[in-house]
This record gives C-alpha cells, sequence and structure tokens, in this order.
C-alpha cells in the first residue's frame, strides 16, 4: 500500500530534503510552506501522514494539528520543532500528536518514526474493519446444506476462491449469496485482508460513489471534507457489490475502470489512485435482460461475470430444509438460552412443502420467531404462522385433471406466493418496505410479485393507518 505523506515547512531547502529522502523511501510526498495552504491541500487529497514545523508563519504547528484533527480525528500528525520549543511539542502529544522530532535530527530517526506512525494508523484502520464486520469464521462449513446441488457449488467455489478472477453470485433474494462471498474471501490468499460488503440498493448514485470510491472536499452539497472510498479501505482484499443491478450509469463507468486499470478516481477529483481489489458481485435481477433494455453496460457485464455462480432457491433443494431448520433452531435456543428440542413431525412436513419465496432468509427469520414465542419442547403444527398453513391447505387440494405435473405445480406455487404476499401486507397494514422485510425479500422484488399477481390496484385500497407493534412483528433481517 503506497501511503501519501503531507509535509509543512516554511523553509524551503527542508521542504526539498523531506521530498527526496521520502520519495527515495517509496512515500509519494506533498509540500507546502503554510498552515493555510495544508488546510486547503488536505481538503481535496487524502493522506496517511501529517508532518509540520511547529513554528510556521501565521497559524503554527499546533493550531494546525487542531484544524485537521476536528476533521480527521485519526490521522497521525508529526512535529518538527527546535530544542527550545520542546516543551510546546510535549503539550502537543498531550492533545493527540503522535510524535515529534527536534532539530536538527537524523534522517535514520525521522524514518523510524514515520514508520511507527503509518503502521499505528494501519492498526486503526484494522480495528475499525474488525469492529464493523464483527465477522464469524466464514468457512464452508457454515453454509449448510446436503443436496446435490450444495455439493456442487462448494466444489466450484473451492476451485475459484483462491483466483483473481471475478466472481458474479445470481440466485433470488435471501438465498445466501453474502455467505458464499465471505467463504470465497477467506477460503481465498486475500483472507487476512478486508472484505467489504457494499449493499447498492440502499444509497442515491452520487452517494454511492462516494462510499465507493470516495470524494474530496467541495465534490458535492455536504461533503465538508474528503473521504476515502471503501476500494481503497479494502486495498489487497475484497469488495462485495451485493445488488449491483442498482448501479448507475456513472458509477457503471467508474466501476469498469477499476476492473480494468486497478485505479479508481474519488468524486471531484483529477488524481488517480491505485487498487488491489478484488470484485465479488451479486445479483438477484437478470443482468442479460437489463443489458437489452439499455439499463447495464454490456462490457460491464462480462468483466464481473468471469466466473458467473447461480444459487438455487431453497424450494429447489427441499432436501437441504430439515438441516437448516435443525441449524436455526439451535442457533437461536443458544443465543437466547431457550431449551426447545425439536420440530415435531407435522410442523416439518409443512415448512418442507412450503414454497419459501424468501428462500433461507425467510426460514432463518420464522425460526428466530418461533424460538422467541415457543415454550415447550418441541415446535408443534399450531405455533406456525397461519400464511404457511393455508399455502400447505392449497397444496393438499386436489390438481386439476388433464395438466402437466409441471403446470400444476407452477400454479400451486404462484398462488402460495401471491397468498402469502397478501398476508405479509396485511399485517403491514399496506407498508411495502415492512411486508419485504416481514417476507424476507427486498422491496424492488415485492413490487414486482405485486405487479406479476394483480395486487398492486387493490393493495392501494388497504388501510395505511399508523402501524402498530401489535399488528405486526417484524423479525431481524440477516444476509
Amino acid at each position: 500500500m503506497s501511503y501519501k505523506i503531507l509535509v509543512v515547512d516554511d523553509e524551503v531547502n527542508m521542504l526539498q530534503l523531506f521530498q527526496k529522502v521520502l520519495t527515495k523511501e517509496g512515500y509519494p510526498v506533498t509540500t507546502v510552506e503554510t498552515a493555510e495552504e495544508a488546510l486547503r491541500v488536505i481538503g481535496s487529497t487524502l493522506f496517511d501522514l501529517v508532518i509540520s514545523d511547529l513554528a510556521l508563519p501565521g497559524i503554527n504547528g499546533i493550531e494546525l494539528f487542531k484544524a485537521i484533527k476536528k476533521d480527521y480525528p485519526h490521522l497521525p500528525f508529526i512535529l518538527i520543532t527546535a530544542y527550545g520549543t520542546v516543551e510546546s511539542a510535549v503539550e502537543a502529544m498531550k492533545l493527540g500528536v503522535y510524535d515529534y522530532i527536534c532539530k536538527p535530527f537524523q534522517m535514520d530517526e525521522l524514518k523510524m518514526v514515520i514508520k511507527k506512525a503509518l503502521h499505528q494508523e494501519e492498526l486503526h484502520r484494522e480495528v475499525t474493519r474488525l469492529r464493523r464486520q464483527i465477522k464469524g469464521e466464514y468457512k464452508f462449513h457454515n453454509i449448510v446444506g446436503q443436496s446435490q446441488q450444495m455439493f456442487a457449488l462448494f466444489e466450484l467455489v473451492r476451485r475459484v476462491a483462491d483466483s483473481e478472477s471475478t466472481i458474479l453470485l445470481e440466485g433470488e433474494s435471501g438465498t445466501g449469496k453474502e455467505l458464499f462471498a465471505r467463504a470465497i474471501h477467506y477460503n481465498s490468499s486475500r483472507k487476512n485482508n478486508p472484505f467489504v460488503p457494499v449493499d447498492c440498493s440502499v444509497l442515491p448514485e452520487t452517494l454511492l460513489e462516494s462510499e465507493l470510491f470516495g470524494h474530496v472536499k467541495g465534490a458535492f452539497t455536504g461533503a465538508t471534507k474528503a473521504k476515502k472510498g471503501l476500494f481503497q479501505e479494502a486495498d489487497g482484499g475484497s469488495v462485495f457489490l451485493d445488488e449491483i443491478s442498482n448501479l448507475g450509469p456513472s458509477a457503471q463507468t467508474r466501476l469498469l475502470r477499476v476492473l480494468q486499470e486497478r485505479e479508481i478516481k474519488p468524486v471531484g477529483s483529477s488524481e488517480q489512485f491505485k487498487v488491489d481489489v478484488r470484485v465479488i458481485a451479486a445479483t438477484n435481477t437478470n443482468l442479460k435482460e437489463r443489458i437489452a433494455a439499455g439499463i447495464f453496460r454490456e462490457d460491464l457485464y462480462y468483466r464481473i461475470a468471469v466466473v458467473p455462480i447461480y444459487i438455487h432457491p431453497l424450494r429447489e433443494r427441499k432436501e437441504d430444509i430439515p438441516l437448516l431448520i435443525n441449524h436455526f433452531l439451535e442457533k437461536f435456543c443458544r443465543t437466547n438460552d431457550k431449551k426447545i428440542k425439536k420440530m415435531s413431525n407435522e410442523a416439518m412436513k409443512v415448512l418442507i412443502d412450503y414454497n419459501w419465496p424468501g428462500n433461507v432468509r425467510e426460514l432463518e427469520n420464522l425460526m428466530e420467531r418461533l424460538v422467541l414465542v415457543t415454550d415447550e419442547e418441541a415446535i408443534g403444527l399450531s405455533s406456525l404462522p397461519s400464511e404457511i398453513k393455508v399455502s400447505q391447505e392449497m397444496l393438499m387440494k386436489s390438481p386439476p385433471e388433464g395438466k402437466p405435473l409441471k403446470e400444476v405445480t407452477l400454479q400451486a406455487a404462484k398462488q402460495i406466493e401471491k397468498q402469502a404476499i397478501k398476508s405479509a401486507l396485511a399485517k403491514a397494514n399496506g407498508n411495502r418496505s415492512l411486508a419485504a422485510q416481514l417476507l424476507g425479500i427486498s422491496r424492488g422484488t415485492l413490487y414486482n410479485k405485486m405487479h406479476e399477481y394483480g395486487l398492486l390496484e387493490s393493495q392501494g385500497r388497504i388501510s395505511r393507518r399508523k402501524f402498530s407493534p401489535k399488528t405486526a412483528s417484524l423479525p431481524r433481517t440477516s444476509k
């Protein structure tokens, strides 16, 4: 990783010396003669370390440090001071200055202090990253499945995990695409470097570009200071772009440059930064259809889909359902200190036969809810939500005569989905975002399915009274 250093000193010969020595050490260096210039530069360029003389014209080194600390509290700052001002330098360290060096100094001493300061900055970033993720060990055994489809997926992931190829994970919402992305990262040579997940569906394009690629001060309204993007934070590791189909045209162009040139340009900047990042993308939509509609770049698609991996929906691998039920039962009993031992045979059969439009995420949410509300040793049929039992009753009805089994199954599945959506909308009093979370699917997926089943018009007639916790229960969602 290349660390950028800002040097502030009003003596030109000192700036030239710093420039020569630090450039030789491989550090990109920017030099300025006043604190005022330093504050202007630091608003448009992202630095990893500031070295400043204490005695500057106008704003002195300590005041410069205080001004920088307001916006960049963890940016290391080294003071250069004469012997007569050591007391001031010590006082500055109490305020948070990393270290000070007395003039005249040895270059080896300076190099050592710089290396320690940059190492501290690197450790701070690592701690921040670990706190953000609070990750477990994402090995393959944490992805539960025993079906042929899952075994084939495990084998494919093992083969491609340690490559540098970009990977596109395709599948419906709730199938576990982020779990697979983490498994790929933590089974690769990048496993000791950051894994940075990004949900491309939650931010408008300008803010998403800033989040991914960073920005300089004044790049847009509200950009009061320069900010590093997640691609720079993930340097040496992997970026997981979930719901990549939501990227706008500008963000698609920037991403294509990252994949082609291995460099990023922050929003509002003319400067390029080299990055070493592996991209793992995911989508629950058909990107080729979006290409045909002119919404998604074809050249970007072929860049991200070097290795396309399709994750089957839960309804296509029903032999995994009992295993998942027992896995989530044990997990939520442990976290909630419950003593539930099993799922009754009748309840298990209903859950195996259910269509699971929200896939594994819906099953996980349901199991968490069942564990919380059950006090018996077994979860029985009576504990299951009404929409699941209604769906099972619909499947048990006699199929129309003279129709192929595949068509009958498809019709039954659609009826089940429609009933589940209607029930969720009723519980949420017409709130689509809440209904989507109850179903374990995205709001966009819910809208598409409502359109397919003709529910948009009828949903408009649902009462929009204020939501009350008594009328709907929203379990926590997870990837």
